[in-house]
């Protein structure tokens, strides 16, 4: 007898419903519960997501030889120019009262070495100066805690862990008479203890979600980064951009029993050295910046010594910088390579890379608005312009702390809407529980795996389009056991993940140049002009504008 669904739980209702704990959602949560009441979900425990697993720091002009405009530059120039120079120039100018207010929650970011340097900064890839302030080699694990902290003291945030966002409630899910406009009304979410789908209603929803570096089968991502937020805007009408720009970050460990452990940035700003098995550096051979050039070329240039030679990874080597300073300056990073048998101040690390950041997303505005009412984004999630074909090291977190700001400003400045009388419970009377997870599982490995291998660091036509053709099969048979079975964990992140890949496969094939994070060897040049490339669900294709 097939078991009987259980009744949904009672809706719940607040005045703001923020999906991701991360830096992006507990930023805007904190200022947001001074207007109101805030629900924080967050998909597995509080500190599971992409914040707590950054490194290496926080890019901010904090030095009296650096300016707003030189930090502009370098990341116009590592997003090719594809950037919104407008919201460049806005996270920039925002990035010093970002770390203040961390510093006031107490991120015990590093000292100064002198009296006249209230912080140490560091320097890495793409910047033209040391600009980057860090907690040793683990500032997102302390940011992480710090705004967990703050968010668990105020009364007016209300954490809910093991949550995860299946859908957001829109004006299709109004009883009764059509809501008169487009409008998201809050989200459902599925409580992974209880297997129960609750819906979570607010008048302003946050989507702050992270990115989508899971689709591919080698990434730096925890577990939990597949996309969701970019998904679900998509199915409820939002415009997404410049799906195609991956970031492949340059060196992730290569070990066989640990395949996401990264090696910071700031191991090469530091003076660390890309080396070939035989000792030799290749660097000088693609960029006159050598192991500073900007992720995207010291991805592609490690991606050809290795295809060149054969090679399964390369070596990055820190011993020449000497032991007391790579244990001062590196101490995770050290102590997790001891762990797997890898001392590296007496030997090099050997590293691969792997896919990192989402530089595209849902689109948003200066007040991170998405296309519908009631709905913003901040972070990863969101393609905001700060990143173009390529993001700079260190401005993601940057980019969370800002339009977090931004967006409970603009929630707290707007009018309230009328909330509709009532909303649809989650209705699973016509879905029964699978017996077949394993389809699941097989799915989402054969996924991943086309994306790596079609849809990599260097990309052709001929790959393209056999990804597109695959994702579009692997699409259909999930939609298809979605529609027939009660939703898990793993059944909502699958079918997430197959509709970003099925995004990043469309825009990619519609962008005939090669720029920034998006290399054509069928189209190796630059195009003369920059131009986003939009995908919009109600015409169903993407268009360059």
């Amino acid at each position: 007898m097939a078991k009987q669904p259980t009744p949904p739980p009672e809706a719940q209702h607040f005045d703001v419903v923020v999906i991701g704990s991360g830096a992006a959602g507990l930023t805007a949560a904190l200022h947001l519960a001074e207007h109101g009441r805030v629900a924080v979900l967050a998909k597995g425990g509080l500190s599971d997501g992409s914040t707590a697993w950054a490194q290496g720091g926080i890019a901010a002009v904090l030095d009296a030889g650096d300016t707003v405009a030189a930090h502009v530059e370098d990341t116009m120039i590592a997003g090719a120019g594809l950037n919104h120079r407008a919201t460049v120039e806005r996270v920039a100018a925002g990035a010093s009262a970002a770390i203040d207010r961390l510093a006031a929650l107490g991120v015990p970011f590093n000292a100064g070495e002198t009296v006249s340097e209230r912080w140490h900064l560091t320097r890495e890839g793409g910047h033209s100066h040391r600009r980057i302030v860090h907690v040793d080699d683990a500032t997102g694990w302390a940011v992480s805690q710090a705004l967990i902290r703050a968010a668990q003291a105020h009364p007016n945030i209300t954490l809910v862990p093991d949550m995860a966002a299946v859908d957001l409630i829109t004006h299709r899910h109004v009883v009764g008479a059509r809501f008169p406009q487009r409008r998201c009304h809050g989200v459902y979410a599925l409580d992974t203890k209880r297997r129960r789908v609750a819906a979570f209603i607010a008048p302003a929803t946050v989507l702050a979600t992270g990115g989508a570096s899971r689709v591919y089968l080698y990434s730096t991502n925890p577990d939990g980064a597949t996309g969701d937020g970019i998904a679900m805007a998509w199915r409820a009408g939002c415009r997404v951009s410049n799906m195609e720009f991956n970031q492949f970050h340059p060196t992730c460990l290569w070990h066989p029993k640990v395949r996401n452990f990264l090696i910071t940035e700031a191991a090469r700003g530091e003076g660390g050295h890309l080396k070939l098995p035989d000792g030799s550096r290749f660097m000088q051979r693609y960029d006159d910046r050598l192991e500073l050039a900007p992720r995207d070329v010291v991805a592609r240039a490690i991606d050809a010594e290795m295809k060149r030679l054969g090679l399964s990874h390369v070596l990055l080597d820190l011993t020449h910088l000497g032991a007391d300073f790579v244990r001062a300056h590196f101490p995770t990073i050290h102590a997790r390579l001891l762990e797997l048998d890898i001392d590296c101040t007496v030997q090099p690390i050997p590293v691969v890379p792997a896919a990192h950041y989402s530089c595209g997303g849902v689109m948003v505005d200066l007040d991170g608005r998405t296309d519908l009412a009631g709905l913003w984004g901040a972070g990863e999630v969101t393609q905001s312009g700060l990143h173009g074909a390529n993001r700079l090291a260190s401005n993601s977190l940057l980019e969370c702390l800002v339009f977090g700001q931004a967006v409970a400003d603009d929630i707290a400045a707007a009018a309230t809407p009328d909330t509709p009388s009532a909303i649809r419970p989650w209705d699973e009377s016509r879905v029964t529980d699978s017996d077949e997870e394993v389809v699941i599982a097989h799915n989402w490995d054969e996924l991943r795996r086309t994306m790596w291998d079609y849809v990599g660091i260097v990309r052709t036509d001929k790959r393209l389009e056999r990804a597109a053709h695959r994702v579009k099969t692997l699409r259909k048979e999930v939609q298809d056991y979605y529609g027939n079975f009660r939703v898990t964990a793993d059944l909502i992140e699958l079918r997430n993940l197959v509709t970003v890949a099925d995004l990043i496969v469309r825009s990619a094939r519609a962008r005939k140049e090669s720029r920034g994070l998006h290399f054509s060897t069928d189209h190796p040049g630059m195009a003369a002009t920059a131009l986003d490339t939009v995908l919009d669900p109600a015409q169903g294709r993407g268009d360059a504008v």
